[in-house]
């Protein structure tokens, strides 16, 4: 059995403002074992960097964590004071946020700002981390490592300042790196080689991570779990082989079916999810997804489901699990409308119109 590394169990992350409380992490609970890389997927706004964001205690104001807990080895980060805190930010738990142009200082050199990182936390002296910021700099397979490290941010392209942010997460060698949208504004050629990196870390280094993404074909190459996310709550959760092949959600099912696949023989017609993701301080009833869901039932406009056991280790918060979704309404659904004979096998799903 491998070891919980973090659990987090029914956090509730909420902003206090003018138009009201916004419910931006709303009863997330998920865990991530040692070694283990977890995808967190979801729409922009579906609350998977303030989940990060939460675990490392870095909410901006006027957010803050209302309930719930977050355990990394036991410990409950919501109750460790500022100098716990700050031990466990970089120590334990590093984070790769999502824009390294905006995250690296720009008038300081990169081999500064990684050695920062070392010996703000005390755990290698000042000649170490010189001599450590170039072996980082180098595992990361960034070229003339010792030329570059005086370098300053804007004097590396896209992709080097990514692999810079990643030596700096990997400087106090965490057991957890949350990697928030690690490839986004990279071309696809330097996509390839930071998948191929992080890979390359987590297997050598036994580093647990965290993704944070939108990209499912990232979640693919990295991930064994996936976490699906929507309106601050987790919708689905499974091995990723198993949500890949058989997700259950309709949302997870429509962020699969909107990517081109080219695995497949037959090109089917992409899904488009219409409408917008919930306003999250003015939720709707029920299901949070069902103003947007093709297969939506009267149930789903009144009652909020559980998440629920649909698979051996895969659980889904759906009244209507797409396993019960009759093959017309499913094919119909590419076409954007739903035909009323369609509609009408769907109010017929067992339990589905009580």
């Amino acid at each position: 059995m491998a070891q919980t590394l973090l659990q987090v169990e029914d956090l509730h992350t909420q902003f206090f403002t003018r138009r009201g409380v916004v419910r931006a992490v709303d009863g997330v609970s998920l865990h991530i074992d040692a070694g283990e890389t977890l995808g967190v997927v979801g729409e922009s706004g579906c609350g998977k960097t303030m989940t990060a964001l939460s675990v490392l205690r870095l909410v901006p104001d006027p957010g803050r964590i209302t309930s719930g807990r977050i355990l990394f080895r036991g410990r409950d980060v919501t109750k460790m004071t500022d100098d716990e805190i700050r031990d466990f930010r970089g120590n334990d738990v590093a984070m790769i946020f999502q824009d390294p142009m905006t995250s690296l200082n720009p008038v300081t050199k990169i081999g500064s700002q990684i050695e920062e990182a070392m010996t703000a936390h005390k755990r290698f002296s000042p000649q170490e981390a010189g001599v450590r910021g170039i072996q980082l700099l180098k595992r990361v397979r960034v070229p003339a490592a010792e030329r570059r490290v005086s370098d300053y941010p804007h004097q590396f392209s896209g992709g080097m300042r990514q692999r810079a942010m990643i030596a700096m997460g990997l400087a106090n060698e965490p057991s957890l790196l949350i990697a928030d949208e690690p490839t986004t504004a990279l071309d696809v050629t330097v996509q390839a080689q930071i998948i191929d990196l992080l890979k390359q870390l987590n297997r050598e280094l036994g580093t647990a991570m965290m993704l944070i993404t939108h990209n499912m074909a990232l979640v693919a190459s990295l991930c064994e779990r996936v976490v699906v996310m929507y309106a601050g709550r987790v919708v689905e959760e499974g091995p990723v082989e198993r949500i890949f092949k058989s997700p259950q959600h309709p949302y997870t099912w429509s962020l699969l079916r909107s990517v081109p696949r080219v695995d497949e023989l037959r090109k089917d017609r992409l899904v488009s999810i219409k409408g917008l993701p919930p306003d999250l301080s003015n939720a709707p009833p029920g299901c949070k997804f069902h103003p947007r869901c093709p297969f939506v039932i009267d149930r789903c406009k009144r009652e909020e489901p559980e998440l629920a056991e649909v698979a051996p280790n895969q659980v889904a918060r759906c009244w209507v699990l797409m396993r019960n979704v009759p093959e017309e309404a499913a094919e119909v659904t590419k076409q954007v409308v739903i035909s009323e004979e369609a509609a009408k096998k769907l109010q017929e799903i067992p339990g589905a119109g009580s």
